[in-house]
């Protein structure tokens, strides 16, 4: 008899239905996770602790491979699809994405979206006193820099940056 194998699965589910799908896919009977922070929200006349899921539109499903599973969670109302890789396949998320994500959120730490930057990566500076500029980002010891060149000259500068003030281009 085969074993079955359980993985991960991120699923893309309708706008701000996260939590809704996260308690009809517990009712069902399958293991879901998603990554909530709390943030405090200001009214005029109050204040309040309000729960925010981390990534805006997905949470990831613990199942096995197979079509039934799969079916089975695309049934629940408010799921969208799976995300998918190039050939049209579920992609599975590896376990060691999910547990230190996990860890973070059990920890009650300040967790804030950050953005998915890669060293190379065209990027602008969001605010500050060099809003609007443009460069490579480079990594170098633990520091992110903003690398600004001048293409006919064949020279760059680097400005050292904190990678939460930059988007890509």
């Amino acid at each position: 008899m085969a074993e079955l194998v359980f993985q991960w699965y991120a699923i893309y589910v309708k706008s701000r239905h996260e939590f809704k799908v996260f308690e009809r896919l517990k009712k069902a009977g399958i293991e879901a996770f998603l990554p909530a922070v709390e943030r405090l929200r200001k009214w005029k006349d109050r204040k309040k602790l309000v729960k925010f899921p981390l990534f805006t539109g997905y949470l990831f499903v613990y199942i096995e491979k197979s079509y039934e599973s799969m079916l089975r969670v695309l049934k629940t109302p408010g799921v969208v699809n799976f995300i998918k890789n190039p050939s049209g396949e579920p992609e599975p998320v590896p376990d060691e994405e999910i547990d230190p994500l996990k860890k973070a959120i059990e920890s009650k730490k300040e967790i804030d979206p950050y953005p998915y930057l890669k060293e190379g990566q065209t990027v602008r500076i969001k605010s500050g006193a060099l809003q609007g500029v443009v460069g490579i980002l480079k990594k170098k010891e633990k520091q992110h820099y903003l690398i600004l060149s001048i293409h006919i000259l064949q020279r760059s500068v680097s400005v050292r940056i904190d990678a939460s003030e930059v988007e890509l281009v």
